[in-house]
């Protein structure tokens, strides 16, 4: 299936993946940024994806769109614990109201998703077909965003499940334990959560891939290979030259969040790699390949 993408909506344009996305649109593709936020560069600023009548708007304004990559979402992963109506408000109830007008308009959704949606009990990657167990609200947010979706517009919703997202322009894990290397010399980082880092720089084509040639349903999106959070840590001080950190393994306990994290989330890219011909790459190059153009 290959949909001719001309015009073409982001949501969450401002975030970092959605960044990615404006950055990385095919030749000939007209891009509609649209978010909650008030920036001089969207076409569509301050824009509640819940609200029904806004998001017509945006559509009879800008539109007809082939496409919408629904990148805009509530991932505050510990702070939805405590604010559970607006992460349900803006990963459920904006998805649904999103795809609606989809459906209506007979649009191509493709709403990026997450690993959270799993439980973590697993002991090899985890399948499309896998039966969801989210263990935060998070996670079960994003669940239920992905049902809103698939309900509302079953022939032309698409959900593309990340997980350890990083890249330019975003305040992401690389930058973040860089700085504490930095400034600390020594670094404490937990050695049983499992999953694959993967950059907006590997993920955006593939969502543009869904959103020109992939089938209604779901997909797995992610860099291959799998590490913990200590082992991205000693490969991101390696590739940076800062070896001569002390960094020390942990365990989740040592660290208490207020929202469970998956212990294993690794995800089985296969079903988008037989449709694209090529995975996104291995996680250790992706990782080299986004600090060779932005150094922290």
């Amino acid at each position: 299936m290959t949909n001719v993408l001309r015009r073409v909506l982001i949501t969450g344009a401002a975030g970092m993946l959605g960044r990615q996305l404006f950055a990385d649109a095919p030749t000939g593709v007209t891009v509609v940024q649209s978010d909650l936020a008030q920036a001089p560069d969207l076409l569509a600023p301050g824009v509640d994806l819940a609200d029904a009548a806004a998001v017509a708007r945006v559509f009879d304004a800008h539109g007809p769109f082939e496409a919408v990559i629904h990148c805009a979402a509530y991932t505050a992963v510990d702070l939805a614990e405590t604010h559970a109506e607006l992460a349900r408000r803006v990963n459920v109830e904006a998805s649904g109201v999103l795809a609606r007008q989809c459906a209506r308009t007979g649009t191509r959704l493709v709403a990026v998703s997450t690993d959270f949606v799993f439980d973590g009990s697993a002991s090899r990657p985890y399948l499309e077909t896998d039966t969801p167990n989210p263990t935060s609200v998070y996670g079960a947010t994003k669940l239920d965003g992905e049902r809103a979706a698939l309900m509302a517009h079953p022939s032309g919703t698409l959900i593309a499940r990340t997980q350890w997202l990083y890249g330019p322009r975003g305040t992401h894990f690389p930058r973040t334990i860089v700085g504490a290397a930095r400034a600390r010399g020594r670094l404490k980082v937990v050695d049983d959560q499992r999953g694959a880092p993967t950059s907006t720089i590997a993920l955006s084509p593939a969502l543009w891939d869904l959103a020109r040639d992939g089938a209604p349903g779901i997909y797995h999106a992610a860099c291959e290979g799998e590490c913990s959070w200590h082992g991205f840590t000693r490969e991101i001080l390696d590739q940076l030259g800062l070896s001569a950190v002390v960094l020390e393994a942990c365990s989740s306990a040592e660290f208490p969040r207020p929202a469970r994290r998956p212990a294993y989330s690794t995800l089985d890219c296969s079903k988008l790699a037989r449709l694209r011909g090529r995975t996104l790459g291995p996680w250790r190059e992706a990782l080299a390949a986004y600090l060779a153009i932005e150094p922290l």
